[in-house]
């Protein structure tokens, strides 16, 4: 990260850098925050326009990473709260989705959004972001050891969600067309 710092460097040119830098890293961890792509890149978009409104409190882009990872984190919590208020939901289909995703990446975002939203925050920003627990501590706002607890019970509960995914896919018939065409009970 010291790679961007300039001590010099006013507030456009911050976000025009940073923006080049970590738009990606933090859209992807908005939208595993959020499950909604659109909305993930609009969170992104609103944390560097906060940013830059603060550059002069930051000044360097060692603040301005934490103070964007804190934004993302508060504003994916704003949309799940205003989500959750069924007078505020917005008509329509729900724009998800990662095209790009394995079946197996996609079984653990779909695990992922199942967990309690402080568990599903602690679990992004420690294996996605790779954050230590005072950092995460500091993005989430709360105590170094409230981000470890949310972290280890959010571990726990998706090894458990994608253990019990795995045991019913083990049960499931075979998909083999020869087999399906063999009448039950035959063999």
């Amino acid at each position: 990260m010291h790679q961007h710092s300039r001590p010099g460097w006013d507030a456009d040119q911050a976000v025009t850098v940073l923006y080049g830098a970590y738009y990606r890293a933090l859209a992807q961890m908005a939208m595993l925050l959020v499950n909604d792509v659109v909305v993930a890149e609009e969170i992104v978009e609103a944390a560097f326009v906060a940013m830059h409104a603060a550059w002069r409190r930051l000044r360097n882009s060692d603040k301005a990473l934490s103070y964007l990872q804190r934004a993302v984190v508060r504003r994916a919590r704003s949309y799940r709260v205003a989500r959750s208020d069924p007078s505020r939901r917005q008509p329509g289909p729900p724009r998800t989705g990662q095209p790009d995703m394995t079946p197996s990446q996609a079984l653990v975002v779909t695990a992922l959004h199942a967990l309690p939203p402080r568990q599903r925050e602690a679990l992004v920003l420690r294996y996605y972001v790779g954050l230590p627990d005072t950092q995460i501590a500091f993005v989430m706002e709360i105590p170094a050891r409230s981000a470890s607890n949310h972290a280890e019970r959010g571990t726990a509960c998706l090894r458990a969600a994608l253990e019990r995914h795995h045991a019913a896919a083990a049960h499931q018939p075979s998909e083999d067309p020869i087999i399906a065409r063999i009448p039950p009970g035959s063999i």
